[in-house]
């Protein structure tokens, strides 16, 4: 397996560029009382450049969502009375999935029954790019057929935690100590990319490339840090890089930015927005080779 140590690069903009350029991302969050989760990942996707950016959220939520960020839209999606979205939603997802380049599915829409019904729409479109996190990633854990389904292109981004659900559901043997051979075991059978958070996150296509990370710091252990992720990530594939490039320029970019917040506020006082607003700064070191 090789070991990937150069951190790849946007293409610099053409001067004639406009939004479209740039990537259509719609990011699919939300529910009562986890707003904020799906606002974090819109923003951060803003920040990671994307050109538009849509946040699909339930109708309850959506004035929440809308009022944390002015630069991305929302959609409002039929919910549950739980405030969660409900399968009523699925035709409107599904129209959304064919217009935007990439999508997000996570952050902060909990595991209720419709959700999990869209969850297994999706991940069957042919052709679609979409980053799985959080609680979406609890769905497929709750799912004994997902793989059997799956046709859409895949990027997982589990902590250990999420890791220990899918393999328990994928896996009749017990889970290896190593999280390279962890993160290259579950993208080999799920035919994925998979990136393993954490100190040293691992991020591999289950083939010949498996990246370990170097950024970051202990202070990103905060609630919120993985919605950043989602959205960087997201974005970047939206750009134009492929989904193993697009994981790792991700996890660097956000562990570098976490060093450079908590070089401001401190390990102890960073919180994720400290995270967003240091994106800018490390693209720019990143881009001037700085780093």
């Amino acid at each position: 397996m090789q070991i990937i140590e150069n951190i790849p690069k946007l293409k610099p903009r053409a001067i004639g560029a406009h939004k479209g350029d740039f990537g259509k991302v719609c990011i699919i969050g939300g529910s009562i009382g986890m707003s904020g989760a799906a606002a974090i990942a819109g923003s951060a996707a803003l920040r990671a450049g994307a050109g538009l950016v849509r946040l699909a959220t339930p109708r309850s939520v959506l004035p929440i969502v809308a009022a944390i960020e002015a630069c991305y839209t929302t959609i409002p999606l039929p919910e549950d009375v739980a405030g969660c979205i409900s399968a009523d939603a699925i035709g409107l997802i599904l129209q959304l999935a064919g217009q935007n380049d990439v999508m997000a599915f996570g952050p902060g829409v909990s595991v209720a029954a419709g959700v999990r019904r869209v969850l297994d729409k999706l991940i069957a479109q042919d052709g679609l790019r979409l980053v799985i996190d959080a609680d979406g990633l609890n769905c497929l854990a709750k799912s004994s057929d997902w793989l059997e389904r799956k046709k859409a292109s895949l990027i997982l981004t589990p902590h250990p935690g999420e890791m220990r659900r899918l393999w328990d559901r994928l896996f009749r043997r017990q889970m290896p100590a190593d999280r390279t051979d962890q993160a290259a075991e579950l993208a080999q059978k799920a035919g994925c990319t998979v990136v393993l958070k954490g100190a040293g996150t691992v991020v591999t296509d289950g083939g010949d490339r498996v990246y370990v990370n170097t950024t970051g710091n202990p202070g990103m252990a905060t609630a919120g840090s993985g919605d950043v992720l989602t959205g960087v990530i997201t974005a970047l594939a939206g750009q134009g890089l492929d989904n193993f490039d697009a994981a790792v320029l991700g996890v660097y970019i956000h562990g570098l930015a976490g060093d450079i917040a908590a070089e401001r506020t401190g390990q102890v006082s960073l919180i994720t927005t400290d995270i967003i607003d240091s994106l800018g700064e490390a693209f720019l070191q990143h881009l001037k080779g700085q780093t």
